[in-house]
């Protein structure tokens, strides 16, 4: 049975983001931003995102001048760092996914608080200057904000995209509303996740599509 489905990769690729520009409102952000937008909506298939994201004025310019620069990206889950174009880093960035590691499951045990809240702590050595991914834990984001303020350590961006029913929204709105000088790109609301983030983090990478 012939479907009559488009098979051509480079069409279909083509082809999706020629949807997504038709479909989306990219009229109220800069370009630079709508670059991102763009492959986060390819990520999700949800053209009404433009409409949830804030985001402040410096990020695209912070996050792509740490990345050059050669910073880490530390992700607050292994999906989001499995998601990361390593081809498209443009310094051989390391990206690092600490939830894993022995120390994580005993300070979170101790602190009583999730793994990935307590991985946080542990990316403090190399906090400073790095692109923070968090597209899963909403404890992470929160709990980023909290070492930021308790250290004065500061990474240069934060994609704060954290998916889920209790405290994903509120932790982007603490992001949104910081006063520690963070930049920051957010998708308001309960939707967030693993692949739209690291669709942010792979366009932050390299400009254009």
């Amino acid at each position: 049975m012939n479907h009559g489905y488009l098979s051509d990769g480079a069409e279909i690729y083509r082809r999706s983001f020629e949807i997504i520009r038709a479909e989306s409102d990219l009229s109220a952000m800069p370009s630079e931003v709508a670059e991102v937008a763009v492959r986060m909506i390819h990520a999700a298939a949800q053209t009404d995102l433009p409409a949830s994201l804030a985001w402040s004025d410096g990020f695209v310019a912070a996050a792509r001048g740490a990345l050059q620069a050669g910073a880490p990206i530390l992700c607050d889950s292994q999906m989001v760092a499995s998601g990361v174009i390593r081809s498209r880093l443009p310094a051989d960035n390391e990206v690092i996914c600490l939830l894993g590691t022995p120390e994580v499951a005993a300070r979170a045990a101790e602190r009583g608080t999730t793994k990935t809240a307590a991985a946080v702590e542990l990316w403090l050595p190399r906090l400073d200057g790095a692109l923070v991914a968090i597209g899963n834990a909403p404890t992470a984001l929160f709990h980023l904000l909290e070492v930021v303020e308790e250290t004065g350590v500061r990474p240069a961006a934060v994609v704060g995209i954290p998916v889920g029913f209790v405290g994903a929204a509120e932790s982007k709105e603490a992001l949104v509303a910081n006063d520690l000088g963070l930049e920051y790109l957010v998708l308001r609301g309960r939707r967030g996740g693993s692949a739209i983030t690291s669709a942010a983090v792979n366009a932050l990478s390299r400009p254009g599509i």
